[in-house]
């Protein structure tokens, strides 16, 4: 089966987060299983030859341009990707989009659709009801009647699918199918070896992480724990670590805090595997793969209730879930999230939740069961092209 996965943005420091991690993972997957799968997008940040594979996935990665200055991703295209979108679409048996209001993603999609080929589409919760007037008129050039004639679109919280519904009329949204995302398991991290606590923060520095919140933390968790450090990781396309540094410099604890700037991925699960507890104070994250990411080693989670993910840490015992509280309070914000890090720091609490991180990984979200998954709705839609049974699942 030939899959061509499209997402928007690829870069070094892998700023696009969370969709162009999936998007690779389920290609690896689905290449173990003997699928021919590759990845579509554009790449920014390269010095020298854009990447011709990415983590062992082969991929067709065009130059990035940004054609609308202020618009962030939704500006970024490629017009040499787009020349060529036809014969990319034509050359697949099954076309993963993982889709937002952007210049690559959703002209493919459109070709896609006039080509007549099987369409699935991923949204990651960046397709939602909107009042911003540039994301209305793509609904209206053809996002919502991209929405209505795929194949499949995948989601991973009801609320997403509500969101997506929303933009699109109930009625006539795409055959809706829950896929939550998966990644590989790994070995357990080594157990606590007493030496001073590491508090981590691997993410984008993007306002609705709220890194400020995570500072605010601090202060918290070093009145019981004074030697603790406290590490965060990840691209700053915004310029905000200047700011979280001054922070911390004015709450007095600017010795206790390391930025590290962006890491590669295997560098991100080694920083998880040598921290004691993972903290993401997001707001409305559909499903965070850093958080699953720091799980899958055994590393306890701090999260936000309304994380996609959260209420199934809490009920597994691996992390906490504290009120989203206001975006503009982040000393209360921080006072709950320092108690919920110094709650998982107890010895034993540490212990339990460490267990039941691993472990609600290896139950209910590793990579191969996602893939086989999503092998059966593609092998149910191509089965329903020919003349077959439809889709597999739906939950």
């Amino acid at each position: 089966m030939r899959v061509l996965h499209v997402v928007t943005h690829h870069s070094p420091d892998n700023v696009f987060g969370g969709p162009t991690r999936v998007a690779v993972n389920l290609c690896r997957g689905l290449r173990a299983r003997g699928d021919r799968a590759s990845l579509l997008t554009i790449g920014e940040g390269f010095d020298g030859p854009l990447p011709e594979e990415v983590d062992g996935v082969p991929a067709k990665v065009f130059r990035a341009r940004r054609l609308i200055p202020g618009f962030g991703f939704s500006g970024v295209t490629s017009p040499a990707l787009l020349a060529r979108a036809g014969s990319y679409v034509r050359s697949a048996d099954i076309l993963h989009l993982h889709l937002a209001r952007d210049l690559v993603t959703f002209p493919v999609a459109l070709r896609a659709l006039a080509a007549r080929r099987p369409v699935v589409l991923q949204t990651h919760g960046m397709i939602d009801p909107t009042r911003v007037p540039a994301a209305r008129i793509a609904d209206a050039l053809g996002v919502k009647r991209v929405l209505r004639r795929a194949d499949a679109l995948l989601y991973l919280t009801e609320a997403e699918r509500d969101g997506v519904a929303a933009v699109t009329g109930p009625d006539s949204l795409a055959p809706a199918h829950r896929l939550v995302n998966g990644v590989p398991a790994q070995q357990a991290r080594p157990p606590r070896a007493g030496d001073p606590p590491t508090v981590l923060f691997a993410a984008r520095l993007d306002p609705r992480k709220r890194p400020a919140d995570f500072v605010a933390a601090m202060p918290t968790v070093l009145k019981e724990h004074p030697r603790a450090r406290f590490v965060m990781a990840g691209a700053d396309p915004d310029g905000m670590a200047p700011g979280l540094l001054a922070q911390a410099a004015r709450l007095g604890v600017a010795d206790a805090l390391e930025y590290l700037g962006a890491l590669d991925h295997a560098d991100v699960l080694e920083r998880m595997r040598r921290s004691d507890v993972y903290v993401l104070p997001s707001v409305y994250e559909p499903f965070a793969m850093s958080a699953l990411e720091a799980l899958s080693v055994g590393l306890p989670a701090v999260l936000t209730r309304s994380g996609g993910v959260s209420a199934d840490v809490v009920e597994a015992g691996a992390g906490r879930a504290v009120p989203n509280g206001e975006e503009d309070d982040p000393a209360a914000n921080g006072e709950r999230l320092g108690r919920a890090v110094l709650e998982l720091l107890e010895p034993e609490e540490h212990r339990r939740a460490s267990e039941a991180a691993w472990r609600l990984i290896r139950d209910r979200f590793t990579l191969d069961t996602v893939v086989d998954r999503l092998r059966t709705l593609y092998t149910g839609i191509l089965a329903g092209r020919n003349g077959g049974p439809g889709p597999g699942y739906r939950t």
